[in-house]
């Protein structure tokens, strides 16, 4: 079928949503991976109902079209960049909240709905979502079940597939299935949910979620830790585990983060620090007063020069406010971030830190590191320009040596922003060629026809296993 005709066809199977192609549809091509832009799709299609999705997938997969389910595109990896023959999915039209079911636990939610909308609903009722990805603003809920989406939270509380109790999943075909539910426990048959979750569009479209809640801690202590040098704000990381000490949010900054962020914010960061650590503790009063004093203690251990506590929300919200504008902030030192996310044991978090030192000084690169500390997730952060061939000849270098450090140390390729286009050259170095093909298989087994998210993931078999 000619493009003319599958938009034609495609209007017609989504009525109460939206079809447009051509200049329109170059928004779409990409997502917020630097350097990775796609072309203009065949079409977008945003639906207004379920059932549209499931008409266009088996649409799609009758003609052999690849499909591309999209959220808010601000994922960090490739993993909705496109192609002129494919269609984008955007699901951001379906974005009801369902349910808040307080006597479950459970809120039952459409996949387009954006993850800081459900936080400000749910807590409105005593009630808490913990993931918290730093794009929680604008990014959707169903954007974060396809990359596993992880957040600052993530130490103490887990990550976006320790909330996902069901979904309701249009498979490739466009037959819909229902996994999982709203009960606590339930081993019946495969675990398809987790296996769902983090697969980046490439198994199935999710079209309905029902997450866990949890109470709201009833107290917090939000806290900043300056250090004379990253290794020690890094030591200070494992001594705080080592502790017994699980504070719900573990943050580290270096020199270079913090000044991009200071210039860019003013929130107060000590300019002249080599690094920083920001930490939140919370629970019942008690609790917290007493964990607070065992990290500022851990944090003194290993040389801390200030220690300075929020006194009150407003001093709290500015300590987060620092994190959360970093990779804002470090947008605007150059042209072009590359942003990644290397997670390694958390244990070896000196080590990891320190080889990032080395290979930004042995690329002659300046690179930005922060992240998510106490559970091993550092995004490493190249600050350059994709008009400098020369450069980001370096700085394609470094990021497969960052890998290759945090492989060797025990660590993944990815804790958060998933693979998409920009990782899988180096899938087979983490899993080997048997491991890739185990992941042939699934995906040939739920999209015999290869339509869902083509080519992200999984490298051909004629991909080296470097870029």
């Amino acid at each position: 079928m000619g493009g003319a005709d599958a938009v034609t066809a495609l209007r017609r199977l989504a009525p109460s949503g939206e079809v447009f192609a051509g200049e329109l549809a170059l928004s779409y091509a990409e997502d917020a991976t630097p350097g990775m832009g796609g072309r203009a799709p065949l079409a977008i299609v945003r639906p207004g109902f379920r059932e549209e999705v499931s008409a266009v997938l088996s649409f799609c997969n009758r003609e052999g079209i690849g499909v591309i389910p999209r959220g808010a595109g601000t994922n960090l990896s490739g993993g909705v960049v496109a192609t002129e023959d494919q269609v984008v999915l955007a699901m951001n039209g379906l974005a009801r909240l369902v349910e808040i079911d307080e006597a479950n636990l459970t809120a039952t939610v459409e996949p387009g709905l954006v993850t800081a909308a459900l936080h400000k609903a749910v807590e409105a009722r005593g009630l808490f979502y913990p993931p918290d990805p730093g794009s929680m603003a604008v990014s959707t809920l169903g954007g974060n079940v396809a990359e596993g989406a992880g957040g600052l939270r993530g130490l103490k509380y887990g990550v976006t597939r320790d909330y996902i109790l069901g979904l309701q999943v249009a498979l490739a075909d466009g037959q819909v299935v229902r996994l999982g539910g709203k009960t606590v426990k339930n081993v019946s048959g495969y675990d398809l949910l987790r296996l769902l979750v983090g697969s980046e569009g490439t198994l199935g479209v999710v079209t309905e979620i029902i997450v866990r809640l949890v109470p709201a801690p009833e107290a917090r202590q939000a806290m900043l830790a300056v250090f004379a040098t990253v290794d020690a704000a890094a030591a200070a990381v494992a001594r705080v585990i080592a502790e017994k000490v699980v504070p719900a949010t573990l943050e580290l900054l270096d020199d270079v983060t913090i000044r991009a962020v200071e210039e860019y914010s003013h929130c107060g960061l000590p300019a002249a620090a080599a690094a920083v650590l920001l930490a939140e503790v919370d629970g019942m009063p008690e609790a917290v007063a007493r964990e607070g004093e065992r990290v500022k203690a851990a944090f003194r251990a290993e040389g801390a020069r200030k220690v300075r506590v929020a006194n009150d929300a407003g001093e709290r919200d500015q300590i987060w406010t620092a994190r959360r504008t970093a990779v804002s902030a470090l947008a605007r030192v150059r042209p072009t971030i590359m942003l990644e996310d290397a997670t390694v044991p958390r244990s070896r978090v000196p080590e990891m830190v320190r080889a990032v030192g080395g290979i930004a000084r042995r690329h002659r690169l300046a690179i930005g590191t922060f992240g998510h500390a106490g559970d091993g997730n550092l995004h490493p952060t190249i600050l350059t320009d994709r008009r400098d061939l020369e450069e980001m000849k370096r700085a394609e270098a470094a990021v497969g040596e960052i890998f290759g450090v945090a492989l060797e140390l025990g660590g993944t390729l990815s804790g958060e922003h998933g693979i998409g286009l920009a990782k899988r050259p180096y899938m087979r170095a983490q899993f080997g060629e048997a491991g890739i093909e185990v992941h042939r298989r699934v995906k040939g087994a739920l999209d015999p026809r290869g339509i869902l998210n083509p080519g992200k993931v999984i490298p051909p078999r004629s991909l080296v296993s470097q870029r």
